[in-house]
């Protein structure tokens, strides 16, 4: 899975490719992972994993949603930072 670190990600941090995959893939998650289309590592699969990732690990996404804040606001409040932060692996 060095797709991630290698060269779509290359400043992602080491080892984060495995747990991106993991959570990704979970079995009966109906996560991006179980599709298709990142079987075959397409490209938007991959990226909606990693802002996935970021979103759940970076920031306060999942503090938020147990406040009781909509999935929808929270989502919206964390995004200009998960941008950020996937710019940033980017590079």
């Amino acid at each position: 899975m060095n797709f991630y670190h290698g060269s779509r990600y290359p400043a992602c941090p080491a080892g984060r490719e495995h747990t991106i995959a993991e959570h990704a893939c979970r079995k009966y998650s109906a996560r991006v992972g179980r599709t298709a289309a990142a079987k075959s590592l397409d490209a938007v699969a991959i990226d909606l994993a990693v802002r996935a990732h970021v979103r759940h690990v970076e920031t306060e996404y999942d503090m938020l949603l147990a406040r009781g804040v909509e999935r929808r606001e929270a989502r919206h409040s964390v995004a200009e930072f998960v941008e950020v932060v996937v710019r940033r692996w980017s590079c």
